[in-house]
């Protein structure tokens, strides 16, 4: 005689007391599939562990509740099965959740005071080297992971290097002579530079006036400053402040990295990751360009060591052997502090431009990992088709990002698009801005 069959529902198993949530990485899985007891249903992950979800008894998937990239508490079900297995209607003895371990937090950033002068961006321009390195070409260290492992794992099938004579400012030069063209002003027009980046030519000078005598220019201000991956919107709110204060009209904001020189072969947390790039935009006291609505800016040094370099400069010295030189991620922490921070911003953003979220166009995020936008997408309110991603084919480029995902995304916007800028890097740095195009 046959055994009763009936539906019920599995919850993910409980990992650290501290632990609370997790994401669902990739489903083993689909609806109608049978299953037998001990088989690989999913692989997830969480703040702080990779982890299989195996199948507790024999059964068929009814429907899969959380789709792959969400992150979902631990006391909520994710799949729904039906089993004759009795053992299965016992309720799932998930851990009580204690209380969080501290972690990084984005302070709330006050609301604005509403200066009366219009900013714009009137121009933006962007570089990205030649020289196209695939997955297939990074696997030699790693015979264990495949290309598709890679792209499953970042969104990432290729990205650009730059070549062995190239410098980070002959990348803003290119980038900068782009947005200055775009914005229909002369290259005399510019009263002030500010360059985002975390791999300066050198130490001193910085690279803003290594960049200005590339222009031309001589007698305006010119300083670099470090967000990491934040550091172009930071750097075009710095701008805004320069134009506010009387110093600059027309301020040039570059952003540039190159990761490639600083990647450790055998650290698969960071090596597949980065592209090198520049972006740039040409900030302006007007009303004729791209409107700048409103900005976020924010900073929580808890979360320093989720990202690190803990040498300056763009080249790795010889003879670095007292210290590590290598770019350092950890990346189940900074996965998750990320998701949260990305769709905390964009609500902040949108609530104090007066905007609501279905009024959005475009949200042109910082490309980190494709998994860490899409799983900030479904939580922030706003569909992920209006998200826009490059990072397939140039990586990320840390603060060069934005500005290199704009150029691609412009052919799309129509004047009057309401669009959102949002980005999460080392210190732990966040921003935000919103743009009427």
């Amino acid at each position: 005689m046959s055994k009763e069959t009936f539906k019920t529902a599995l919850l993910l198993p409980a990992q650290a007391a501290a632990e609370t949530e997790a994401t669902i990485v990739k489903w083993h899985v689909g609806v109608d599939a049978a299953f037998k007891k001990g088989q690989l249903l999913a692989e997830a992950e969480s703040a702080k562990s990779t982890f299989e979800f195996v199948a507790p008894c024999d059964g068929i998937v009814v429907s899969l509740l959380v789709p792959e990239g969400q992150v979902t508490p631990f006391d909520k079900p994710v799949i729904e099965i039906q089993t004759s297995d009795a053992s299965a209607k016992r309720p799932s003895a998930a851990a009580k959740p204690e209380p969080r371990i501290e972690q990084a937090q984005l302070a709330e950033a006050p609301k604005s005071k509403g200066v009366s002068i219009p900013i714009s961006l009137l121009g933006i321009g962007a570089y990205l080297p030649k020289r196209v390195v695939t997955n297939k070409d990074l696997l030699g260290e790693f015979p264990d992971i495949s290309e598709e492992y890679i792209f499953g794992v970042t969104g990432i099938r290729e990205r650009r290097w730059a070549a062995a004579d190239e410098k980070p400012s002959d990348m803003a030069l290119i980038a900068a002579q782009d947005a200055i063209k775009s914005s229909g002003l002369k290259i005399s027009d510019i009263g002030g530079i500010v360059v985002s980046t975390t791999t300066p030519d050198m130490v001193m000078p910085a690279t803003s006036c290594i960049l200005a005598n590339k222009l031309g220019l001589r007698g305006i201000p010119c300083f670099d400053l470090n967000a990491a991956c934040s550091g172009w919107l930071y750097a075009i709110l710095a701008a805004k402040g320069l134009i506010y204060s009387g110093i600059g009209h027309n301020v040039l904001v570059v952003a540039v990295d190159m990761q490639s020189r600083l990647l450790d072969k055998k650290d698969k947390n960071t090596y597949f990751l980065f592209g090198d790039g520049s972006g740039a935009t040409v900030i302006s006291a007007t009303s004729s360009g791209h409107q700048i609505k409103e900005g976020i800016l924010t900073a929580d040094p808890a979360g320093l060591h989720m990202a690190r370099r803990e040498y300056p400069g763009y080249e790795v010295p010889a003879n670095s052997t007292a210290f590590d030189p290598w770019m350092r991620l950890d990346g189940k922490a900074l996965f998750r502090f990320a998701t949260e921070s990305f769709a905390s911003l964009i609500g902040r953003v949108v609530d104090i431009s007066g905007w609501k979220l279905q009024e959005v166009a475009w949200v042109v995020p910082h490309q980190a990992n494709g998994r860490i936008i899409k799983a900030a997408a479904n939580r922030s309110g706003i569909a992920f088709e209006r998200f826009y991603l490059n990072i397939d084919h140039v990586g990320n480029t840390s603060s060069a990002s934005i500005p290199a995902a704009l150029v691609e995304v412009e052919k799309y916007l129509k004047k009057g698009d309401k669009i959102v800028l949002c980005t999460v890097g080392a210190g732990i740095t966040a921003a935000a801005m919103s743009i009427e195009w």
